[in-house]
């Protein structure tokens, strides 16, 4: 019988990993500190428009910023906040006290003060009486096992603590986030967290670059395990950049998409029919993985065509397109979002000659270096705007409607010199 599937809140996530399975320890590895809240922030949103319960045990933040940072988020009856941080690292100061008496009328969420959060035995009993007055699949998420050895004071106690919950939170049926730095604990202790873990990922940041790695999923087998995925964050919401096809300039996802479609099948009537999961039939669409022999040959059957038929015919013109929407947002991993927004206007898992970009840079705005690093051939279109492009010694003033064609030169700067957001449409050739 197949594990009982949850999201993270992130699609994308969702098709790396395989979803959440119910009774999930999940180890975010943080190098930054900072990186896994955005994350903790998806799984919150999922839980609330789910009517999931969420239980935030919370080791460095007060409830009071916890509740502002997570905003209407916090405003619900199934989250509860467990507070480490008030007579923990707070050291029952009256300044994180009087939050509960200035601020109890009308607050829907549920506060649970741990009187002596520096004893382990207080946190994990409040977690389990919890659970018991809850139902339905509940999440949780613990901030942090960095937090916990700064306030219990050394590494047997935080595993000790980890090593008891994690198995009792998993007969619990639970989805449980578990926050840590990297890099504030040994190497010892990071193993010891990943044996017991179910699924376990790290967040880097490299050269301005955000990324993440599966190190561990269990029960599950990911396409692109223990390799980087470069994504980015922006205002608690995480987009991924689309990862190559894997299968070159045999397109076989899209010859699927293109037949499926033309059944009048979604992608969870297919999976079902052939016998895997709907995150399968995705990935394979995106050329991320290769579908097994038979359940290739199953899905020619189910869609009436040869097993040929994935494949094209040479010389088979390509089908006509039409894209609708605003395109992908893409992060330019050199310069900042701030100076310059970038949107892909053709899928990037589609086999094209070209590549078709939507620029757009504030009013006000300078950016050092050029958009793309590319070797071909690049045209853009001004549509909207005043700029400056300096290219070599010289400075081109732009006007709407100017268009540019780059050969060899690489423009060294960027300059938005008009009252509103430039904006420009670019063709890398």
């Amino acid at each position: 019988m197949e594990e009982k599937r949850l999201t993270t809140g992130i699609a994308a996530l969702d098709d790396h990993l395989g979803s959440l399975f119910v009774g999930d320890n999940v180890i975010w590895y943080d190098v930054a500190g900072s990186l896994a809240q955005p994350f903790a922030y998806q799984l919150a949103t999922a839980c609330r428009d789910q009517n999931h319960p969420l239980i935030y045990v919370s080791f460095d933040r007060s409830p009071k910023t916890l509740m502002a940072d997570l905003g209407p988020l916090a405003d619900a009856d199934n989250f509860t906040i467990v507070d480490c941080f008030t007579n923990g690292k707070g050291e029952g100061s009256t300044i994180f006290r009087d939050f509960y008496d200035a601020s109890g009328e009308g607050r829907r969420c549920q506060l649970v003060k741990i009187g002596a959060p520096e004893k382990p035995q207080q946190v994990m009993d409040a977690v389990n009486n919890l659970h018991k007055a809850l139902g339905g699949h509940v999440h949780l998420i613990f901030e942090s096992l960095t937090g916990m050895q700064d306030l219990w004071g050394d590494e047997e106690s935080v595993l000790h603590f980890y090593a008891r919950a994690c198995p009792r939170l998993f007969a619990m049926e639970t989805i449980a986030y578990w926050l840590i730095e990297r890099e504030a604990h040994s190497a010892r202790l990071r193993a010891r967290i990943n044996q017991i873990a179910q699924v376990v990922m790290e967040l880097s940041m490299k050269r301005g670059k955000s990324g993440l790695t599966i190190i561990k999923a269990k029960g599950r087998k990911p396409a692109r395990l223990n390799k980087l995925v470069t994504y980015w964050s922006e205002d608690n919401a995480v987009s991924f950049e689309k990862t190559p096809p894997l299968l070159g300039k045999l397109n076989l996802g899209g010859r699927l998409k293109i037949l499926r479609n033309a059944k009048g099948m979604n992608q969870k009537e297919l999976a079902r029919h052939v016998g895997v999961t709907p995150s399968t039939i995705s990935q394979i669409e995106g050329n991320l993985i290769y579908p097994s022999l038979p359940a290739l040959v199953r899905m020619a059957e189910i869609l009436a065509v040869d097993v040929s038929g994935f494949f094209g015919e040479k010389g088979q013109p390509a089908a006509p397109a039409v894209h609708t929407g605003d395109g992908e947002p893409i992060p330019l991993p050199h310069l900042s979002r701030a100076c310059v927004k970038a949107w892909r206007l053709l899928p990037a898992q589609e086999d094209h000659p070209t590549e078709l970009f939507r620029l757009e840079m504030p009013r006000g705005q300078r950016c050092e270096g050029h958009f793309f690093h590319h070797k071909g051939e690049e045209i853009g279109h001004l549509i909207s705007g005043e700029m400056e492009m300096t290219l070599g010694d010289r400075v081109h003033r732009l006007q709407t409607g100017s268009v540019i064609h780059l050969t060899r030169e690489i423009p060294a700067s960027w300059k938005n010199t008009g009252e509103t957001a430039a904006v420009l449409l670019w063709v890398k050739l």
